[in-house]
C-alpha cells in the first residue's frame, strides 16, 4: 500500500477528498476551522513535494444542484491565509474546463473544486461522476475520516482509478492508527467509558467493546434504563421502557465474558432540569418521584477514578452527567482529570463523539489526552466494528 510518506508528488496534481464542511455565520464568516487546519499538513505535504493540490469535499446539504451559500468560494480565502498560497477555485468539480485547469496547475499551486454535493452522484456514489473526478488528478488522497463511513464517489468509488496511486492522508492515517490502539490492539486493562442519554443509541457499541473491554463503565442518562431495569426507583430522571430487556441482556453478556461492569450507585438528583434546581445525592435505585439524576454521586466518582487510574488504554464516548451545567459537571470533569492522570503515567487515551470532545475542550483539558477524534458517525462505526467504505477502499480490501 502507498503511503503519503514515501510517495513521489513531485510534478504530479494529487486529489485529495478533506473534509471541510465547518459551520458558518450570517456573514458567510467561518466560525470554526478546526477541520480545515486538520487538513493542512496532507496538504503542505503536496506542496513540500513538488506536487499540486487539488481539494474536493463537500460543504453543507445542498438540495438540488449549485446554491451559492453552499459554495466553496466562503471557504477559499481563509484556506489561502491558512497556508500562505492563493487557492484558484474551480467552476465545478468536473467537466473539461475543469479538467484543463487542473492540468495547468504547476507545482506549488493549489485548486478548490467545487462543492461535490452540487452533483447528486457524489452521494449515490455514482461510477461515472467517481470517473470523471478521477480525472482531475494523478493521484488520490482520502483524508475525510468524518465521512469514512458513507460509501460516496469521492470518498470510496473513486479508489478503483488510482489503482496503484491511492493513499490516506496524515488526518485519517493517525485516526485509523489511534483507534486500532484501542479495537485492534489495546494494551491492558482497557476500560471504556460510555455515557450518554440513551442506550437505544449505543447498543451496538457496547455488544461490540464486550469483547474486546476489561472495564466498561457506563454513565449518563442511559444509567437509570439499567436502574430501572433490576426494579430500581429513577423518579423522573430519563428513561427507555422499551430498552429494560436489552439492558438486563447487556449484564448479562457482560457477566459471561468476564468483563467489569461499572454503573453509579449514588447520584446527584434535582428537582428540575436547571441550574436553579434543588440538589440532593441519592442511591442511585431510590430517586424519588419528582427528581432526576442528573451527575453522577461521589461514591461513584470515586469509584469511576479508581479504575481509569488502573488502566493502561482508555476510550472516553459521552459525559456521565449535564456536564453543560456547572452544577451536574463534577462527574464528567473527575472522569476527565483521571483519564488525564492516566495517560501522564503512560496510558493511551483517545476521546471521541462530539459532547465528549466539548467536555473536554470546556474543561481544557485536550492536552492531557492521547488523541481526540473528531470524527463522529466514522468513529462510532469503527468502535461497533464495522467496516469503513472509505478506509477499505484504500487499503484495497
Amino acid at each position: 500500500m502507498q503511503t503519503i510518506h514515501d510517495y513521489n508528488f513531485s510534478g504530479k496534481k494529487a486529489l485529495i477528498r478533506v473534509d471541510f464542511n465547518v459551520p458558518l455565520n450570517e456573514n458567510f464568516e467561518i466560525t470554526d476551522d478546526t477541520r480545515i487546519r486538520a487538513a493542512l499538513p496532507t496538504i503542505k505535504k503536496v506542496l513540500e513535494g513538488g506536487g499540486s493540490p487539488v481539494i474536493m469535499s463537500h460543504f453543507g446539504r445542498p438540495k438540488s444542484g449549485p446554491e451559492d451559500k453552499f459554495s466553496m468560494r466562503h471557504l477559499i480565502d481563509h484556506l489561502s491565509k491558512l497556508l500562505g498560497v492563493e487557492v484558484k477555485l474551480a467552476p465545478d468539480c468536473i467537466g473539461d474546463e475543469v479538467k484543463k485547469i487542473a492540468s495547468e496547475l504547476k507545482p506549488g499551486e493549489v485548486l478548490m473544486l467545487e462543492n461535490l454535493r452540487f452533483h447528486e452522484g457524489e452521494t449515490k456514489g455514482n461510477e461515472e461522476f467517481a470517473k470523471q473526478l478521477a480525472e482531475n488528478g494523478d493521484c488520490w488522497i482520502n483524508d475525510a475520516f468524518g465521512t469514512a463511513h458513507r460509501a460516496h464517489a469521492s470518498t470510496a468509488v473513486i479508489a478503483q482509478f488510482f489503482p496503484n496511486d491511492k493513499m490516506f492522508g496524515y488526518l485519517i492515517e493517525s485516526e485509523v492508527k489511534s483507534l486500532d490502539k484501542v479495537v485492534k490492539d489495546p494494551k491492558r486493562p482497557l476500560t471504556a467509558i460510555m455515557g450518554g442519554a440513551k442506550v437505544s443509541s449505543k447498543i451496538t457499541i457496547i455488544e461490540n467493546l464486550l469483547g474486546k473491554v476489561d472495564n466498561l463503565i457506563l454513565g449518563g442518562g442511559m444509567t437509570y434504563t439499567f436502574v430501572k431495569a433490576n426494579g430500581g426507583e429513577v423518579g423522573d430522571s430519563i428513561c427507555e421502557p422499551d430498552f429494560l430487556e436489552t439492558a438486563r441482556n447487556i449484564e448479562k453478556l457482560a457477566k459471561e465474558k468476564g468483563v467489569n461492569l461499572i454503573m453509579a450507585t449514588d447520584v446527584l438528583a434535582a428537582d428540575d432540569f436547571s441550574e436553579n434546581a434543588n440538589t440532593q445525592t441519592v442511591q442511585a435505585s431510590q430517586i424519588p418521584e419528582g427528581w432526576q439524576g442528573l451527575d453522577a454521586g461521589p461514591e461513584s466518582i470515586a469509584k469511576f477514578k479508581e479504575v481509569i487510574k488502573n488502566s493502561a488504554t482508555i476510550l472516553w464516548n459521552g459525559p456521565v452527567g449535564v456536564f453543560e451545567m456547572d452544577k451536574f459537571a463534577a462527574g464528567s470533569k473527575a472522569i476527565g482529570d483521571a483519564i488525564v492522570e492516566a495517560t501522564q503515567k503512560g496510558a493511551f487515551s483517545l476521546v471521541g463523539g462530539g459532547d465528549s470532545v466539548a467536555c473536554v475542550n470546556k474543561f481544557k483539558l485536550a492536552d492531557g489526552m492521547s488523541y481526540i477524534s473528531t470524527a463522529g458517525g466514522a468513529l462510532l462505526e469503527y468502535l461497533e466494528g464495522r467496516t469503513l467504505p472509505g478506509v477499505a477502499a484504500v487499503r484495497g480490501e
